[in-house]
């Protein structure tokens, strides 16, 4: 670390405080050289995937825009805010430790899917219905029946959801 008065590089930790469960970390530093004192802040950078899209483009990764959907489908709902906002970290969680550089928006709206049908049955079935592109009605009923089989599985390049 440079110093901010002399740019010497020399320097040693005085005190060192974590925050926000360990997502920044504050150190109090000296100057070997000149004998300043000043503070570093560290934060920790997370490398979000891509997202795949159904027509082949890729979006990074959005936590806000995952928000956004999941409001919509639970518009007019009893479903508090942090409710919503514990299912983006749940998803964001899933997505980080796939540790993959891509994941396709099929299993990404295929996991939203599962925590909104745990969450609210006609959340579950707004978010399907606009996460999804159905022909008709029947094959939209379809859908939903063949998503509450147990059997259900992902598709063959991403691994199953827990």
């Amino acid at each position: 670390m440079k110093c901010p008065y002399c740019g010497k590089d020399e320097d040693r930790v005085l005190d060192t405080r974590i925050q926000r469960e360990g997502e920044i970390i504050k150190r109090r530093r000296e100057c070997l050289h000149c004998k300043g004192r000043f503070s570093t802040t560290e934060t920790l950078t997370v490398q979000f995937p891509f997202i795949i899209k159904k027509d082949g483009r890729r979006e990074p990764y959005s936590r806000e825009k995952l928000l956004k959907g999941i409001q919509a489908a639970c518009q007019k709902r009893p479903i508090s805010l942090a409710q919503m906002e514990a299912i983006v970290e749940l998803v964001t969680q899933w997505v980080l430790g796939r540790m993959e550089k891509e994941v396709s928006s099929h299993s990404l709206g295929h996991k939203v899917m599962l925590e909104l049908r745990r969450l609210d049955n006609v959340a579950y079935v707004r978010f399907a219905s606009v996460y999804r592109t159905f022909k008709d009605v029947q094959e939209f009923l379809e859908t939903l029946e063949d998503d509450t089989h147990p059997e259900k599985k992902d598709p063959p390049h991403a691994p199953p959801v827990p």
